[in-house]
Parts: structure tokens; C-alpha cells; sequence
């Protein structure tokens, strides 16, 4: 779990990059919530493949970390946010799922998905506590946070 937090804060750099340059560019917005996802009671089936099936993440995963857990970017134009903190990217993984690809180590979980926002990890705790989520609420840089759901 260790490396999938540390893989992540790469992430947030080379996406806060991306970000910085996308948000200069006048775009048409699609926004959505996902709260209701983060209430932990899906599969990382369902949560990713209804964001695609939208068309607000690029179904194609942007990473691969060794632990299989697939990071998707959202389209050009999405607005995704969770419990009021934008999102810069969506994680999943789901074992025998052809929608993700596997990693070069052992998976994470059969099935786990989650999302990493702009907030800071006790902002993003106390939202996900009021909102009564299960979900694993973890630092990853400053101001930078991954909202986790996991089963095994």
C-alpha cells in the first residue's frame, strides 16, 4: 500500500502539470459527483466502468502501478469532484476484469477503487466521516489526498 501511495504523489506531480496547462484552455465542463461511489458498497468494476460509460475518464489508464491498481485521468472537460474536493484522477483494479490491466506484482485487493483529490487529508477525513464512508482516507502529498474503497 506503501508503494501505491508513493506512486501516486508521481502522479500528482506530472498531473498537477497537465492540470495547470489544461486550465488555461477554455473548456466544455461535464460534471459529476462521486460521493455515492465512495460509499464503498460497489464493485471497482462498476465505479470505473460507469465513469467511462459517461465518458469522464479516459478508459484507457493512464498508470499501471506494480500492485495493479489502474489510475484513469478524466476526459478534457470533466469536472469530477468527491465530498466537495476536486478530483485529479480515479483509481481501480478488479481481479479477471478485462477493463484493467494487471500489474507486474501481487494486486492490492480482488477489488478496489478510489479517487485522488486537491484537499488536505484531515479536510478529506472529516468530509468522508460526516458523509458515513467506509472509505480509506490517505495522505499523499500536501493538499493531496486519495479517497480508497477496498475489498478483498
Amino acid at each position: 500500500m506503501r508503494m501505491f501511495f508513493k506512486n501516486m504523489k508521481q502522479l500528482f506531480v506530472r498531473s498537477a502539470l497537465i492540470a495547470m496547462l489544461l486550465s488555461a484552455l477554455p473548456l466544455a465542463a461535464h460534471a459529476a459527483s462521486l460521493d455515492s461511489a465512495l460509499a464503498c458498497d460497489r464493485s471497482a468494476h462498476k465505479f470505473i466502468a460507469d465513469l467511462a460509460v459517461q465518458q469522464l475518464i479516459d478508459p484507457k489508464p493512464m498508470r499501471v502501478e506494480s500492485n495493479s491498481i489502474n489510475a484513469f485521468r478524466p476526459v478534457r472537460g470533466a469536472s469530477l469532484d468527491a465530498y466537495g474536493f476536486s478530483v485529479f484522477a480515479v483509481v481501480g483494479y478488479e481481479q479477471d476484469d478485462p477493463i484493467f490491466r494487471a500489474g507486474s506484482g501481487e494486486p492490492l485487493a480482488k477489488s478496489a477503487y478510489g479517487a485522488v483529490v486537491w484537499g488536505s487529508d484531515e479536510k478529506v477525513q472529516t468530509a468522508v466521516t460526516a458523509a458515513g464512508s467506509t472509505a480509506i482516507v490517505h495522505r499523499v502529498a500536501p493538499h493531496v489526498t486519495a479517497i480508497f474503497c477496498k475489498r478483498s
